[in-house]
């Protein structure tokens, strides 16, 4: 019975578990893609944007006009498309187009074709045989148009950069216009880039699909993404649906494909319109970066603290049944993660494919029963098998994130997931065998004490010598082991006198040691301890001042003086405890405590401002009850401070610093006044979205630094116009 509760509570806490995470999974995907939706929206409709698609546009439309002063004769090209449509012609002239500088002169330069052919010939269609069928065409690839490879050929066959870095090129240097826009937007889209870590960003002049601006200059920049060879991309989906829609605030995400621009590389894209008051004038084309959705799925690759132990993992499987992100197996153990696929007969060609891309996406098939039910909408944990064959605990469910039609799959090898069910089934079966082990020699055991009472009193005394002073031997037989066992049991019993009262001084010791030092710091003294220093950090000391006390010895007694402040510092002795703080000392009546000594906490600051508010109400209620006229100045700093036992005969524990000296500074600054809490910059950085402070001055610190000191005004922050945050 045993065996069989607890295999199925820890068969519930893995199914749990799992659960948990792939829900915690999907949340962190959608709020992703939801935020990417957003970035789109803001950027097709930012200014600076819109700015640079008019005059990119503008900038290829002057070019053209340099370049291709009548359209180019494409019909080989088409024929070796075996598509009727053109692939690429000149941008017909409009009258919004935007005037440039007439002195923007171009000149083609003599070596500009030549180079152009031997990247296409030596770069790129190597590439891109690997993942197409056939010998690739170069003149099917190359762009059709002069002003297209021109821009290619300034700015990818003759960038000075290496291939993943030409986004480093502002200025192509030849005096084009096309260049003076690149060079006045390019710098500003990097940031964007750099912020966002898009994989790239992509202009597209919606009347002819041409890409007049690239950041990462592919293959793709300066040519139709509409026709020719890139028309059955996915990028030419998303922005065929944004041409198609033409309304504003749209946003199109379309799923990973390989992409042949990227040689091939799995790539998705969400494209949004850029309208120019009413007209849509070009669409705006992100290239999703695929490492943003494998942080959250691996989980910044902290699979164990997400309780996945060896081999948990967390998928996301698209509806053609390949991965949407790069599996576990292939970032911790690739060669035993290509052993496994062989044994799953995984062609060769896929695993070269996994290796030059060092990803899983949109190459690993998973078609498993969980990812097939969770496509069609179901969501459910089982045992199922996985990509490499093995039998793995599956919690699935589908996920749908901006019309993206995915599965969402937390698995863990079954032999991990069972481990500590196999654990508890060895447990059982050893402590079952050793229980009828016990039960039988304690039986002979007791059966030879029962004839034996000698051995009795032997067992009883070693029972005392560990410890137990409740033992007594009783014994009825009238005889020499009769006068043993009473002589025995007053030998106990004066034992047991004489261990309590020296248990009951020990306690007594303890109290006095808690009731003067830190729970932390007396442990260590009992240990024996001694010459107890420590550096602490994010500590809040407070220091206070009883304003009025020293005017009591003019109607007082010295006994009644004393009598006084003791009540006070008993009362604040009282509240720290409550909030976590710890007493360090008196003077007079001088006050200092610090939260974060013995008990390190993350809201120090917030404890020690309630506890220099409660202190604040216990001296006026005193104040009030009894007649007099006192009220407290309380100042509060936080840092790192130095903390120790000093003396080696008469211990004292204080602390130190220059974080206690500028507290002690501000109580005694002409800014602390009766009744005020003043707070330094730190405190009022750690709790000014709680409390309401205002700035009163500052002192100085280190020479010539000043530091700003607050007043705490309220409790409670006033609320705000909710609608003033949004």
């Amino acid at each position: 019975m045993s065996y069989e509760n607890g295999k199925e509570n820890l068969s519930d806490r893995i199914f749990d578990q799992l659960t948990s995470l792939r829900s915690a999974r999907s949340s962190q995907i959608s709020g992703y893609f939801q935020d990417l939706h957003t970035q789109a929206q803001a950027l097709s409709q930012n200014w600076m944007v819109l700015n640079a698609m008019k005059d990119f546009n503008a900038a290829y439309d002057q070019l053209s006009k340099q370049l291709d002063p009548v359209k180019l004769d494409t019909s080989e090209v088409t024929k070796a498309q075996g598509n009727s449509s053109p692939v690429a012609t000149k941008k017909p002239e409009t009258e919004k187009t935007k005037e440039l500088p007439s002195d923007a002169k171009v000149t083609v330069p003599s070596e500009m074709e030549a180079k152009i052919t031997e990247y296409y010939e030596k770069q790129y269609l190597p590439g891109i045989a690997k993942i197409s069928d056939g010998e690739p065409v170069l003149e099917l690839y190359k762009p059709a148009t002069v002003s297209g490879r021109y821009l290619q050929y300034q700015y990818i066959a003759n960038n000075p950069n290496p291939p993943n870095e030409r986004y480093l090129l502002d200025d192509a240097g030849d005096g084009s216009a096309y260049s003076n826009v690149h060079n006045r937007y390019h710098p500003l889209l990097r940031e964007l880039q750099q912020r966002f870590h898009y994989e790239d960003i992509i202009l597209i002049d919606a009347k002819t699909g041409i890409t007049v601006y690239s950041y990462s200059k592919q293959v793709d920049f300066a040519r139709s993404i509409l026709t020719g060879a890139y028309k059955q991309s996915n990028e030419a989906d998303a922005v065929r649906a944004v041409l198609a829609t033409r309304a504003k605030n749209y946003v199109k995400f379309v799923d990973f494909e390989q992409y042949a621009p990227s040689f091939g590389a799995p790539t998705a894209f969400v494209g949004a319109p850029i309208f120019d008051q009413s007209e849509l004038i070009g669409v705006l084309v992100l290239q999703l970066p695929a490492s943003q959705i494998d942080r959250i799925m691996t989980g910044n690759k902290n699979w164990k603290g997400d309780g996945l132990g060896k081999t948990g993992k967390t998928d996301l499987v698209g509806p053609d049944y390949t991965m949407r992100n790069i599996s576990r197996f292939l970032i911790e153990n690739p060669n035993n993660y290509f052993k496994d696929l062989r044994e799953s007969n995984v062609s060769e060609d896929i695993l070269e494919k996994i290796k030059d891309f060092n990803t899983t996406i949109l190459l690993v098939k998973v078609e498993s029963t969980a990812v097939e039910e969770a496509l069609e909408g179901k969501s459910k944990t089982k045992i199922v098998r996985d990509a490499r064959g093995k039998a793995v605990l599956s919690s699935y469910a589908p996920l749908e994130v901006e019309g993206l039609q995915w599965a969402i799959v937390a698995e863990i090898d079954l032999t991990e997931a069972y481990q500590p069910i196999y654990g508890f089934q060895r447990i059982i079966l050893l402590w079952g065998s050793l229980l009828v082990l016990v039960v039988t020699i304690v039986a002979l055991v007791l059966s030879y004490l029962f004839i034996k009472p000698i051995n009795l009193l032997i067992y009883k005394a070693k029972k005392i010598a560990n410890g137990d002073m409740n033992t007594v031997v009783k014994l009825p037989a009238k005889n020499e082991f009769g006068e043993l066992a009473d002589s025995f049991n007053n030998m106990v019993s004066s034992l047991k006198n004489q261990t309590e009262l020296i248990e009951e001084k020990n306690r007594e010791n303890d109290e006095i040691l808690l009731k003067v030092f830190p729970d932390s710091i007396a442990q260590r003294l009992k240990k024996g301890e001694r010459g107890i220093t420590e550096r602490i950090s994010n500590v809040s000391v407070l220091f206070s001042d009883i304003i009025g006390f020293g005017k009591l010895y003019e109607s007082m007694t010295i006994d009644e003086i004393v009598s006084t402040l003791n009540d006070l510092v008993n009362s604040f002795d009282e509240a720290n405890d409550r909030y976590g703080v710890d007493k360090i000392k008196t003077i007079g009546d001088n006050y200092m405590a610090a939260c974060g000594l013995a008990r390190p906490t993350l809201d120090h600051g917030k404890r020690a401002i309630d506890f220099a508010l409660e202190m604040r109400g216990i001296v006026r209620r005193f104040s009030q009850d009894r007649g007099l006229n006192l009220d407290i100045a309380i100042a509060i700093n936080s840092g790192d401070v130095l903390t120790g036992i000093i003396g080696t005969e008469k211990f004292t524990y204080d602390v130190w610093g220059d974080t206690v000296t500028t507290a002690n500074r501000i109580l005694n600054n002409p800014l602390s006044m009766p009744g005020s809490i003043l707070v330094t910059q730190t405190v009022y950085n750690a709790v000014e979205d709680i409390y309401e402070f205002d700035r009163v001055g500052s002192i100085e610190v280190g020479g010539n630094e000043n530091l700003d000191l607050w007043l705490l005004q309220s409790t409670v922050r006033r609320q705000t116009d909710p609608t003033s945050a949004i």
